[in-house]
């Protein structure tokens, strides 16, 4: 039987080999944070970074820091940092806009593809519990284009993929839940169908190994501002896979996806591959913040790389779910996240009838941060703890289930401070 003990998970500690890591950041003190699945922690490098450009290249060098100091190259050099994790190719990916944006662009791209090579197609299939951004850029692409965007639950969508499905859009790690897709298996059905695959990686970039040129993969999108530590608001990525990077215009056609902006010429003429997916001018500020947010992820390359980092997350969210399932039990809880390794990302989240929400506000109070999402129909509430493995330790791991022990045993989740709504939840 696994050593539920602190003792055992101070020991993990001590003989972690990517203990190191967590030293890149500005964690403050007596805080266990567990909600870098939805804003990671501040890097140290990033204050000092952003002041340089602040100070430096915009205060000193002005308009002339486009070129001496690269701001116009930030979005393929940052996102080359980005493609060695998810399994892209240099001058693949770039870092531009908003998740949401991103994906509007390439399932435009996907439909256009569709309407050409298969025009008798007419389904966008995707979960019924993916993120809801994602379902209203489809919804409304699926309206303006002519299509039915179809969801199915989790485990049907395998047998949903037919031959009038034009494209599979799925998030690969389920924000709810943190059930992690197949990306092969699924790539593989879709293409056996003839529909093309578009994945979110807004839950998987930087905490889970991603491979899209080799599973198969046809679009990618995917936010600066979770696991790569980008900061609130940092510049999402997209990608596409080189055999379609040039086939169609992307729908928002602007001068930074130009195959040459500075010509100024009143037509447009698309940039060759991945750079035709840009549009406006780089967020020079926030795209320094996010260079320093890869680069603690790409820190653990010497250490292991994205398996390490993989490795520790499954220890870690294991560690966790054991901890709830012997401490809390009696409490209402139950475990919503997949005990399969395979099929988990990197959270955990648990499920209760009634008070989520205040549970959740309790155990911030205390100095233990998760986060809440509210169910629906079929769904229930769920408290949602993330695990980045560069920052988090085992012990953090051990100290929030006790927290959340005596959060249920005490009832102070019941205060009324802890049941008013915040506007961000």
């Amino acid at each position: 039987m696994t050593d539920l003990s602190r003792e055992a998970a101070l020991a993990l500690d001590a003989a972690d080999p990517l203990a190191p890591l967590r030293d890149q950041f500005d964690i403050p003190a007596g805080l266990i944070y567990l909600d870098g699945n939805s804003l990671g922690v501040l890097p140290r490098a990033t204050p000092a970074r952003v002041q340089q450009v602040v100070q430096q290249e915009w205060g000193r060098g002005l308009i002339g820091s486009w070129n001496s100091a690269g701001w116009i190259a930030l979005p393929q050099r940052v996102g080359d940092k980005i493609a060695r994790l998810v399994g892209a190719g240099a001058g693949e990916l770039v870092c531009a806009d908003s998740t949401s944006v991103n994906l509007f662009k390439v399932l435009s791209a996907a439909l256009a593809i569709a309407q050409a090579d298969a025009p008798q197609r007419r389904v966008i299939l995707s979960e019924r519990s993916n993120f809801p951004t994602d379902l209203y850029v489809a919804e409304a692409l699926a309206r303006e284009r002519g299509y039915t965007l179809a969801l199915a639950d989790t485990d049907d969508i395998p047998a949903r993929l037919d031959d009038s499905v034009a494209v599979l859009m799925l998030t690969h790690v389920n924000y709810r839940s943190g059930r992690m897709h197949d990306m092969a298996a699924l790539s593989t059905a879709a293409h056996a169908v003839g529909a093309l695959t578009v994945w979110d990686l807004a839950h998987s970039a930087g905490a889970v190994p991603v491979d899209l040129t080799n599973h198969g993969a046809d679009f990618a999108v995917g936010c600066g501002y979770k696991y790569l530590n980008g900061g609130p608001g940092a510049p999402a990525f997209v990608w596409a896979h080189p055999r379609h990077a040039d086939r169609f215009w992307q729908p928002l056609a602007g001068w930074m996806g130009h195959a040459a902006p500075f010509e100024f010429t009143p037509g447009y003429r698309p940039a060759a591959g991945i750079a035709r997916y840009l549009c406006g001018t780089p967020a020079v500020l926030a795209m320094a913040a996010l260079d320093c947010g890869v680069d603690t992820v790409l820190a653990a390359e010497p250490l292991g790389g994205l398996a390490a980092l993989r490795a520790k997350s499954l220890a870690l969210t294991t560690l966790f779910a054991d901890l709830v399932e012997s401490r809390c039990s009696g409490h209402g809880l139950a475990l919503a996240s997949p005990r399969d390794e395979a099929e988990r990302g990197s959270q955990v989240c648990l499920s209760r009838a009634d008070g989520a929400y205040a549970i959740v506000q309790a155990l911030i109070a205390r100095g233990v941060v998760g986060d809440y999402r509210a169910g629906g129909v079929d769904l229930p509430d769920i408290l949602r703890f993330g695990f980045t493995p560069l920052y988090t330790r085992f012990v953090d791991a051990w100290d929030a289930a006790e927290q959340l022990r005596q959060v249920l045993e005490c009832g102070d989740w019941r205060r009324a401070e802890f049941n008013r709504r915040h506007a961000v939840t």
